[in-house]
């Protein structure tokens, strides 16, 4: 029998977070093995569905958007050498606020401060250039025109692509929980697989607290999400990618798309959803969400209001306490690293995650190694929600 292969690092979960770590970590010479239990961005996954938005503002928020800006050239670059451009769509976002919405006043200050391209738009030019929408006399809008949309699915595809022709193993197979404390030197998985590596990177998203379940029950929070795509009036171009961008309606904390690929309007409730579990959770759209997003509809935009839903989608977030991510070694496993809580706002953030991710743990212990960030830290993952990172 061949011996089996000790990797450097081994990851665990193929979506976004997974995939660009495990990306990364190979560009930076490592050897690794990628683990997913479902498939890479699968639909089970927060990392599934076909659209997430790209944008650089995030409020007084400057890790963020240092962030996103250093993450749309590599998701463009990425894209290049897989021969996919189209997967990046720039059909810029629209950040819609109200007088004095202190969100959107700090996004001007820290796009301003790091030199992020943006417009500050009136009511009166919103309403010239965006007759589709219904904006309230006290509106004014932000516009990133360099922003738009990673179509997400085929997205971490690429990259897993991308990572297996430089040398990363995927295998698909359940990971099953670590027992025991100190150092992990292999992991299980359901099939009876072994695999064996001087590091784990769990980047499991939803799936954290089950495997963690000590450690994370009580500090993540795993909520159902639904997205609609309501089909335009025949012949209408008003809600094409040319005639309106991707936008964000701050104070109703709904967002959506233009018609991408005519697959219909996207619209998606921001608000947290009820606890699911990522395993077992109805994937059919309620009368709830349904009802909340007529409703919306109807009021921002009425020309859609009789609209067919001619698709949905039920995901779920990955809610830490506040929205900042978790980048943490595991408090008893010395070579085990918890990457995960999205958040809702994650996927943008998949290359310069990567990038982190992969400088922590290739060189933890070194005298010049990058130091965990106090935000992203497990000590900061409480048990009560208090979202303050959108």
């Amino acid at each position: 029998m061949p011996e089996q292969k000790t990797y450097d690092v081994a990851v665990i979960g193929a979506g976004v977070f997974g995939a660009w770590t495990a990306y990364c970590l190979r560009q930076s010479g490592a050897t690794v093995a990628l683990l997913d239990a479902y498939g890479p961005a699968n639909a089970r996954a927060s990392s599934g569905g076909e659209s997430r938005i790209i944008r650089m503002g995030y409020g007084a928020d400057e890790i963020y958007t240092r962030w996103s800006l250093r993450a749309l050239p590599l998701w463009k670059q990425l894209f290049a050498q897989a021969g996919r451009p189209e997967l990046f769509q720039p059909t810029g976002v629209l950040w819609i606020a109200h007088e004095k919405y202190q969100y959107a006043l700090d996004t001007v200050t820290t796009l301003t401060k790091l030199d992020a391209r943006f417009e500050k738009l009136s009511l009166a030019e919103l309403r010239r250039r965006y007759p589709q929408i219904a904006f309230e006399d006290d509106a004014w809008a932000i516009l990133e025109p360099d922003s738009g949309v990673l179509m997400a699915r085929r997205a971490v595809q690429a990259v897993v692509e991308q990572a297996q022709k430089i040398g990363v193993d995927f295998r698909l197979g359940q990971a099953l929980p670590p027992e025991g404390s100190g150092r992990l030197p292999a992991l299980k998985t359901s099939s009876g697989e072994t695999i064996s590596a001087g590091a784990f990177v769990f980047a499991c998203g939803p799936w954290l607290p089950k495997l963690f379940p000590d450690l994370l029950a009580n500090r993540m929070f795993i909520t159902r999400q639904e997205i609609f795509f309501f089909g335009i009036p025949a012949g209408n171009s008003q809600f094409l990618p040319q005639a309106l961008p991707t936008w964000l309606y701050l104070r109703d904390e709904f967002y959506g798309m233009p018609d991408l690929e005519s697959r219909g309007f996207k619209v998606a409730d921001d608000h947290h959803g009820p606890i699911v579990d990522p395993d077992t959770q109805p994937r059919m759209a309620s009368v709830q969400a349904i009802a909340a997003a007529r409703t919306f509809i109807t009021k921002r935009f009425p020309e859609l209001k009789h609209a067919p839903i001619v698709e949905s989608r039920v995901c779920q977030y990955e809610n830490t306490s506040n929205g900042d991510f978790l980048i943490d070694r595991h408090r008893d496993c010395e070579n085990v690293w918890l990457v995960g809580g999205g958040s809702g706002h994650g996927f943008k953030h998949g290359p310069s995650l990567g990038e982190y991710v992969a400088a922590l743990v290739l060189q933890h212990g070194a005298s010049r190694a990058p130091q965990i960030d106090s935000r992203f830290s497990l000590a900061t993952k409480k048990s009560t929600r208090d979202r303050a990172v959108h």
